[in-house]
């Protein structure tokens, strides 16, 4: 299985789900508009809406794509960003299908 670095900087935190094995958390990065399922296998990572946050990993290129979470901290550069959007921003369930 192949794994890969990945990094992302300036992204919010929109929804959390809890699994047995991971808990799955879903980011919009502020300058792209995309949307990104990051899988937390060691649960130790707690998210608010209200900060930006960097994280990294790895990228699990088995069949389907995962991107695992290694580390996160809050962005300084854009800690004084306040999202008012993600509060209204309703994650569809079917972001955490397939999880």
């Amino acid at each position: 299985m192949l794994m890969f670095n990945f990094s992302a900087n300036h992204l919010i935190w929109l929804d959390a789900k809890e699994y047995d094995r991971a808990r799955v958390s879903i980011f919009k990065d502020k300058d792209t508009n995309r949307c990104y399922k990051i899988y937390d296998y060691q649960k130790k990572f707690e998210f608010c809406a209200d900060k930006v946050y960097c994280i990294s990993g790895k990228l699990n290129s088995a069949d389907k794509l995962y991107l695992i979470l290694e580390s996160a901290k809050e962005d300084i550069r854009y800690s004084n960003f306040k999202e008012q959007s993600s509060a209204k921003f309703k994650v569809p369930d079917q972001a955490f299908l397939g999880t």
